[in-house]
């Protein structure tokens, strides 16, 4: 009997575990990464310099909680997408790296972990 309400808990806690919204897990960030364009509204939207779409509000909402928790909420679709974009980003846009460091990283304590991986 202790043991099923053990496992009656754990699995209670397993459900109830935060992520977030998985609505856009099926966006192809290969061909966004590849349009200039488009990674260019996206690092706009980031930086408060134009409006953003939905997705971008989403991304916009949720980066900062990302961000510092390491991607904790973060489904393993977003996991494998967000290091995609972020090595992107640090390989190939170094420019917009630093100007979105600035500002959702003025100290530097999260970019550091993170390009330590890239």
């Amino acid at each position: 009997m202790k043991l099923l309400l053990v496992f009656v808990c754990l699995v209670g806690l397993a459900v109830s575990q935060e992520t977030y919204t998985s609505q856009y897990d099926n966006i192809n960030v290969d061909s966004i990464l590849a349009n200039e364009r488009i990674v260019r509204q996206y690092v706009k939207c980031l930086l408060d310099q134009t409006r953003c779409n939905n997705e971008g509000k989403t991304l916009k909402k949720i980066l900062p909680d990302a961000l510092r928790t390491g991607c904790k909420k973060c489904t393993s679709t977003q996991k494998v997408q967000a290091e995609k974009v972020l090595r992107h980003l640090y390989r190939q846009r170094r420019n917009d790296w630093n100007r979105l460091k600035a500002k959702y990283d003025p100290s530097g304590q999260y970019s550091r972990f993170y390009e330590s991986m890239l």
